[in-house]
């Protein structure tokens, strides 16, 4: 091998050891088109090297079985912090390089894993098609037997601690691992991940620009299991904590016939949103494509107040409105929750 290939193959090791990612794939794109060190990097549909394991400050790169950038990637990852760790899925859209992107981070429902949420709702296919990424943490089994993210757990609720300082850490982590647009990250879950989406939006508003809530609970509206399943059975009562506030854009969607949470915790998130902020809203009755009914209720931004949406979806059980039946827990014929969530999300932008 020549003195200019050794050169670049340092290089690219040296880059990729300190976290230099994108200009290691430069080095060894380069490499790979016979460039000389210090050449412009000529534009390449499949990168020779691309992050698959980041835990914590270690980063391990894998060159064999990605796919194809043209097709987009789905890749899986490691990340820990404070003593926790847990694996996670990113759907890095094709044709990104060089351009800064929006984020969703999306939170998956108890007995459900990334690869479950992302064929239920679709979000993979939605991504590569309007150009953002999609990252899946997953929920370990020794934290929780039915993959449940731990909403109920005081020590999972508050900031920088447990799971949601985790959850943030991961997407601080990846925000700048790919160069994403840190004003447009935004997070969504369903159910258990749908109340650990509200947590998130309560704890690190400086890191989210909006939260998507689909039948799930407000955030701190049970300390211990017991009243997570009173909460869940009924909604909070005065025998359940206080919820917290959001300050965030929020769009709620919850089913009136959901047996599992009930729908009083998709009232109660939504006024844990919208707090003492006057005003009427506006309301609209529709149908989804297939037939089925909900009531759309709008609270648009005031000074001091940020947008809420509501979605009331009639007759619809405990199910991701509108996903795809290759999913679980999904209801094909409610109106499209990723849709209206991502346009929800779009009209959204932090202030960093």
């Amino acid at each position: 091998m020549n003195n200019t290939l050794h050169k670049l193959l340092h290089q690219a090791s040296q880059l990729t050891q300190s976290g230099r990612l994108a200009e290691a794939t430069a080095a060894i794109q380069r490499l790979l088109h016979g460039k000389r060190p210090g050449a412009a990097p000529v534009p390449s549909a499949s990168p020779a090297a691309a992050p698959d394991v980041r835990d914590g400050g270690v980063i391990e790169v894998n060159t064999a079985g990605t796919a194809k950038l043209s097709q987009g990637e789905f890749i899986s990852g490691s990340h820990s912090h404070q003593q926790l760790t847990r694996r996670y899925k990113l759907y890095v859209p094709a044709g990104h390089l060089g351009e800064s992107l929006p984020l969703v981070v999306m939170l998956h429902g108890c007995k459900q894993n990334p690869d479950d949420f992302a064929a239920g709702t679709g979000m993979n296919q939605r991504a590569q098609a309007q150009g953002f990424f999609v990252l899946y943490p997953e929920q370990a089994a020794d934290a929780n037997p039915s993959a449940c993210w731990n909403w109920f757990q005081h020590q999972h609720q508050q900031r920088g601690a447990g799971e949601p300082a985790l959850i943030a850490s991961l997407t601080l982590d990846i925000i700048a691992q790919y160069g994403i647009d840190a004003q447009r990250v935004y997070v969504a879950g369903l159910s258990a991940g749908g109340a650990m989406a509200a947590v998130l939006a309560v704890a690190y508003p400086d890191i989210f620009a909006a939260v998507g809530v689909h039948s799930g609970l407000p955030a701190g509206a049970a300390s211990n299991v017991a009243q997570a399943l009173m909460v869940m059975k009924r909604g909070r009562t005065s025998a359940t904590p206080a919820t917290s506030a959001i300050s965030l854009p929020t769009i709620v969607f919850h089913g009136d016939a959901d047996s599992t949470v009930h729908p009083h915790n998709g009232e109660q998130l939504v006024a844990s949103a919208r707090g003492q902020a006057p005003g009427q809203p506006q309301v609209e009755h529709g149908l989804s494509a297939q037939g089925q009914a909900y009531t759309r209720t709008i609270w648009p931004a005031q000074p001091g107040q940020a947008a809420v949406e509501y979605w009331q979806l009639h007759g619809a059980g405990h199910a991701w409105s509108g996903g795809r039946a290759e999913g679980s827990f999904t209801n094909p014929q409610g109106v499209d929750a990723s849709a209206e969530m991502l346009r929800f999300f779009w009209s959204q932008r932090s202030g960093n």
